[in-house]
């Protein structure tokens, strides 16, 4: 008798145990944010150029129809690839590059990107980084969603990188229904932000930035690099 009631307390913790396993694994997976798609659904072409005295390549390449300029200040050189943009950053120098996109009427000048750095300090592939040491920096846009990779995954910065995306590039359909109502002011005024993930299988979260409802722009000091979006 005295054996039947000692294992009484070890069933009901196993029991508990199972229960706790199946009502975890009832509990829904954390979902993606409602990532901000481009207008129309268009696939982006870009086009780099540097300013004068500047080594850069310049290619066009996605549809004819929409498309996104980019432009390069305070670096040695520039190149393109597909959908991503490179350029080399150096520790104690400003670099930073501005993309622009093709808006419907066909202005050049509307601002999508822009990142400034000056002072990267640890890269994962390098180390540490001595004052006048350069790693090679990447951009790559989502051509489908507001979103980049700011590469290399995982590279520090002593005095934070800035960051600037702007949302105006999806024309207003914040939650993708084709129509602009009042469910994407509601949306733009009360839901939007600027999320980040580490690596593809991170969960995204939230970042602090600071919004401009009149540029349609969220800003944020960044103290590494990792993959950001424009969501709610």
């Amino acid at each position: 008798m005295f054996v039947r009631r000692s294992l009484i307390p070890l069933a009901l913790a196993l029991f508990a145990a199972r229960c706790s396993d199946r009502i975890g694994l009832r509990q829904p997976l954390a979902t993606a944010p409602h990532f901000v798609r481009w207008a129309g659904g268009a696939t982006p072409q870009f086009s780099l150029g540097g300013r004068p005295g500047q080594v850069a390549t310049t290619a066009l390449l996605g549809s004819p129809s929409s498309g996104l300029r980019a432009a390069l200040s305070g670096a040695l050189s520039l190149s393109l690839q597909r959908d991503t943009a490179t350029f080399w950053a150096v520790r104690g120098q400003q670099r930073s590059v501005q993309i622009n996109y093709l808006s419907v009427t066909g202005d050049t000048s509307a601002p999508f990107l822009l990142l400034a750095i000056a002072d990267p300090v640890y890269a994962p592939a390098q180390g540490s980084l001595a004052w006048g040491d350069s790693v090679l920096v990447t951009v790559a846009i989502d051509p489908y969603t507001i979103k980049v990779s700011l590469l290399p995954t995982g590279l520090l910065f002593g005095d934070s990188a800035q960051l600037q995306m702007s949302y105006a590039g999806a024309g207003g359909d914040l939650n993708g229904d084709g129509v602009v109502d009042s469910t994407d002011a509601y949306i733009e005024s009360h839901l939007l932000g600027l999320w980040y993930r580490e690596t593809a299988d991170s969960a995204w979260a939230p970042i602090p930035a600071t919004q401009s409802l009149s540029a349609k722009a969220f800003s944020s000091a960044l103290p590494h690099f990792s993959e950001y979006a424009v969501s709610w």
